[in-house]
């Protein structure tokens, strides 16, 4: 009887997998609505909420990004396709790690923005020092970065806002004003977190992969073909 059960369990296991479809996740369209994965469901509302999580090496094939994380959150299904908004971004552990060695001093700063279309974001930067950070410093830099960031944010939509932390230009931005207070090594954009969403989906931040341009033909080229070389 025992073994009996056993073989109509694993039967239902089997019915529940082929009555699954498998569904394609795509991107959305700040990232030219590209696949990023597939996912398996009984009923297409269920895929509604599921996240996925890809590199950004994984969208644009750009190797030195490969330590950033992108988040997007399953919010419609058109078909066999479920699109998705982007929700956030994290940096790997393995390049935290790497960073963060022995003798270096690491501070956390978050900030809360609201971009220019309206978009909520929470910033976490890492910042990086060689020598041992005195808390007047450590005030003055938390008091820069949450300045710095919450003017990007006015001056910013959602989509420039991700752009530059992908780039690392925000990073860039942060550091150069710190450097009244202190030398500061390096600053991360270590996480970011959509944290309420404006009216309009922002538009396509990662360029196309321009077409190969053929050689253009010297300038007489096509005359010499044509005309008559003349009577002697």
């Amino acid at each position: 009887m025992a073994a009996g059960k056993k073989g109509s369990s694993s039967r239902k296991v089997k019915d529940k997998w082929k009555a699954k479809e498998w569904y394609k996740v795509h991107a959305p369209r700040m990232f030219n609505e590209v696949e990023i994965g597939d996912t398996p469901s009984a009923d297409p509302e269920y895929l509604i909420g599921r996240t996925s999580e890809v590199t950004v090496q994984d969208l644009t094939g750009d190797f030195s990004k490969m330590h950033i994380k992108l988040k997007f959150k399953i919010t419609e299904v058109d078909g066999y396709d479920a699109k998705t908004v982007f929700t956030g971004q994290d940096l790997t552990v393995d390049y935290v790690r790497r960073l963060t060695r022995r003798k270096k001093t690491k501070t956390d700063h978050v900030v809360d923005i609201v971009t220019k279309d309206g978009f909520g974001m929470r910033i976490k930067t890492m910042s990086i020092a060689d020598n041992r950070i005195q808390t007047s410093q450590e005030e003055a830099m938390r008091r820069i970065i949450g300045e710095t960031i919450v003017q990007m944010g006015k001056e910013m939509t959602i989509a420039d806002i991700i752009k530059s932390v992908i780039s690392g230009d925000m990073a860039k931005t942060v550091a150069r004003a710190c450097r009244v207070v202190i030398p500061i090594k390096r600053i991360e954009i270590r996480k970011s977190e959509v944290t309420s969403r404006g009216n309009e989906e922002p538009g396509s931040i990662i360029e196309a992969q321009p077409a190969e341009e053929e050689e253009p033909e010297p300038p007489d080229a096509k005359a010499s073909e044509t005309e008559e070389p003349e009577a002697a």
